[in-house]
Order: structure tokens, then C-alpha cells, then sequence
């Protein structure tokens, strides 16, 4: 029975390997439903299922390279972050700095102001400014309403020439004056001194002002009787005020002076007083280092001074300023309690610092190129003795160095303006006393 007993193939070897073999319909079926429940999830998951995750890495497996490259990276990164940190806070240090410097500025220019408001409501007190700008004068035509009139006619840009005149110096005055209308000079004035010199202005179309005899006090009825230029010089301060008052720009002119050219095209208008100079040379007229030997010093033997050559106040510049006003003040105050010299006076008053028991004049100051406004001394010792130089022409020349000024002024027109080349040949360098 045994022998005749099937067992439906479960024991029977496939190819002789001896590994047992399922139905192929088993098979089948198995693999179908894996394909079944393959399509159910990818359709109700389709991303969680099929995302990939990165493999987990221990830290323990990472290699020595990696290691030391991030540490190196975490390294540079805290080092740069340590040097902008370092660098802002220098930054924010100075700006501090610059900001506490520029709140102390601010103070001080507050404190400036308010003590420039103060300064300005005490009455009574004369306040120095150190440059003229800050200080012009207000016009006032009540000063002289006649002679406001007259200023508004003549003056150019509220600027004009004035010069005081006594018939005592006719001749002269004829030369200057002709020489001012040759030039194309209008903005100017004569104050006449005396009545025959103010008819003699009328005469020849020449501007002229004259004080009515019921203004004049004791000082300008005295008038009539000098005869120095010195005097005249002395009153001309005192008369000059009140044009600076009424808000004119004076140009001074000496009677012995030729005019070549037209001086307000030459000035610089910027300082108080602007004037031309004694001086001959560059050292003298604009100022030199003089050393002072003393041999009994030793080793201090030496000591520098500051030189310069006045000024000459026969022609000088001058703008309506406080310290134009104030440096008249003193030199009138001075001329008339003393006998000196006024031009000695007046440069005194612009050079001495203030010092104990002083106060200086705060007055800026300018000194005129000596070529084009030119002292008689400069033109007969030096420039008619030289090729180039004589082939200049100055803007004026100012008869300073000589007593024989008519002779000499008649000399410099012949030679200017007329064109007389020898003209100047018979003087000589000085005078004859």
C-alpha cells in the first residue's frame, strides 16, 4: 500500500537539488498583492513613502578632516567678528570724541553771542571790533544837512577826495585840480578854507564846500590866519569826521599832489585805513627785521626789531568805521593839547599796541604798492635814474620829499603828460637845504 501511496508532489525533488517547489499560482498570487498594496499606499502617501531619508551619522564616525575644518571655520568667523567689533567701538569712541568737541564750540559761540548782545546794550561804552565789517558806522546827514546835500551830488558809491584849501595855496591847488579833471575824476570835493579860495573853486567848475560863517566856532575862524601846512594838517582830522558820520569813504588828498591816473580804480577797500608810505624801497615801506647789537649782552647781544616808514597822512584811504572814527578822535585830541606833528601823531595812534596804562586802536590797516602811489622821494632818486622804471605810470606823486613843490609838480605833469622826457633832468635827488 505503501508503495502504491501518492503524495501529490510534496516530496518530490526539482532538478534533483532537493529544495521543495510551491505552485506557480502561489507565486502569482503573492506577487499581485504586493503590487496591490504597493498602489494603495503610494496613492494615499505618495511623498512619506517614497522620500529618501539621509543615513544617520554618528558623530563618532565623522572623520578627522571634517573635524578640524569646522573648527577652523567657527575659528576665522569669531576672529572676524572680534575685529568689527573692535573696530566699531574705535569708531564710536572718536565719534563721541568729535561730539563732546563740537558741543564745547557751540557753547563758546553762544557765550559769544550773548556776550556780544550784552556788550551791545551798554550804553556809553565804546566797543573794539577787530575787523572793520563789524563795525561800520550808521549815516547820520543830520551831522551837516548842507553838506549831506553836496555829498549826494558828487560822490560816486558813496566814496569821494576830498582836500582842504586856503588861497595861501592857490597855485598849487591849480595844478592839483587841473589834474583831477584831466584824469576824469568827478567824485570830489574841496573844502575851502577861506572865501577866495571858495570863488576861485566857483570860477573854475570846481566842487567846493564852504561853512557858513554863523557854524563856525573858534577853532575854524582861525582858519583865516594860518599859513603852515601843518596847521591845516592838524584841523583836517577834525573836519574829516564828519564825512566818516554821514557814511562816506574819504580819499585825503594834500594840495601837492599830481594825479595821473584815476586812484579809485587802485585801492583795495579793505582795511580801515588804507595809505600810501614814506618809504623808498621794499624794506622801508612794507617792514624789515632790524638787529639790535648791544655787545655788553654777551651771548644776547643781538635783539630783532620790527621797522617801517610811516605812513603819510597827506593821502591816505579811509572807510566810515568806529575805529576810523575813534583814531581821529585821538589824534585831534592829542594835536590839540600838544604841539607835535600830526603825521607823527597818526601813526603813533595805528602802530602802539595797547599796553599798562594804554589801549591800543583796534584799526586794520593796509600800505599802498609805492611805485603806483609815489612819493616825490621815489620818483627823483630812483625811478627817473632807471630804464624799466620810467616806464611806469603811477596812479599819483605826492611832492613829500621836496619844500620846491610847485616847480617839481608842474615838472612831473611835463613829464607824464606831456611827454617831455627830460623833464625831471634839473632837480636834484634831495633839496638845497
Amino acid at each position: 500500500m505503501i508503495g502504491d501511496r501518492r503524495d501529490s508532489g510534496l516530496t518530490r525533488k526539482d532538478c534533483g537539488s532537493g529544495v521543495p517547489t510551491l505552485p506557480r499560482s502561489r507565486i502569482t498570487t503573492t506577487i499581485a498583492i504586493g503590487v496591490f498594496l504597493g498602489c494603495v499606499l503610494g496613492f494615499f502617501y505618495p511623498v512619506d513613502v517614497f522620500v529618501s531619508w539621509p543615513p544617520f551619522h554618528d558623530p563618532i564616525t565623522f572623520s578627522n578632516s571634517e573635524v578640524i575644518f569646522s573648527s577652523c571655520k567657527s575659528s576665522e568667523r569669531i576672529n572676524m567678528l572680534k575685529s568689527e567689533y573692535i573696530t566699531a567701538s574705535e569708531r564710536n569712541t572718536e565719534l563721541k570724541k568729535q561730539i563732546r568737541e563740537l558741543t564745547k564750540k557751540l557753547q563758546l559761540a553762544e557765550q559769544r553771542n550773548d556776550n556780544a548782545e550784552k556788550q551791545v546794550l551798554v550804553l556809553g561804552e565804546q566797543q573794539k571790533a577787530s575787523h572793520f565789517s563789524t563795525v561800520k558806522v550808521i549815516p547820520d546827514d543830520s551831522i551837516n544837512p548842507k553838506l549831506a546835500k553836496i555829498l549826494e551830488k558828487v560822490t560816486l558809491k558813496r566814496e569821494l577826495i576830498v582836500i582842504l584849501a586856503s588861497s595861501s595855496v592857490k597855485d598849487m591847488f591849480e595844478v592839483w585840480f587841473t589834474s583831477i579833471k584831466r584824469v576824469g575824476i568827478t567824485n570830489y570835493l574841496v573844502y575851502a578854507l577861506d572865501d577866495e579860495i571858495a570863488g576861485f573853486c566857483k570860477s573854475n567848475d570846481v566842487h567846493v564846500y564852504k561853512r557858513d560863517p554863523d557854524e563856525l566856532d573858534e577853532t575854524f575862524k582861525s582858519i583865516a590866519r594860518i599859513e603852515g601846512n601843518h596847521e591845516v594838517s592838524g584841523l583836517k582830522f577834525r573836519i574829516l569826521r564828519e564825512f566818516l558820520q554821514m557814511g562816506y569813504s574819504v580819499l585825503l588828498s594834500d594840495v601837492d599832489v599830481v594825479y595821473i591816473q584815476n586812484p579809485f580804480d587802485h585801492l583795495y577797500r579793505d582795511s580801515d585805513v588804507e595809505c600810501m608810505t614814506d618809504g623808498h624801497d621794499n624794506m622801508t615801506a612794507y617792514g624789515y627785521n632790524d638787529v639790535f647789537d648791544e655787545p655788553k649782552m654777551g651771548w644776547a647781544r643781538y635783539a630783532h626789531t620790527m621797522r617801517i616808514w610811516v605812513y603819510n597822512s597827506g593821502f591816505f584811504y579811509i572807510r566810515p568805521t568806529m575805529p576810523s572814527i575813534e583814531l581821529f578822535d585821538r589824534v585831534t585830541r592829542r594835536l590839540s593839547s600838544m604841539n607835535a606833528w600830526d603825521e607823527a601823531v597818526f601813526n603813533e595812534e595805528l602802530f602802539y599796541p595797547s599796553h599798562p596804562g594804554y589801549v591800543g586802536l583796534h584799526a586794520s590797516r593796509r600800505i599802498m604798492d609805492y611805485y603806483m602811489f609815489m612819493n616825490s622821494k621815489v620818483l627823483f632818486k630812483t625811478v627817473r635814474k632807471d630804464a624799466k622804471l620810467r616806464k611806469l605810470k603811477p596812479v599819483i606823486v605826492h611832492m613829500t620829499y621836496h619844500p620846491d613843490k610847485l616847480q617839481r609838480m608842474k615838472a612831473v605833469v611835463d613829464y607824464y603828460v606831456n611827454g617831455k622826457q627830460d623833464a625831471l633832468n634839473a632837480f636834484p635827488d634831495g633839496s638845497d637845504w
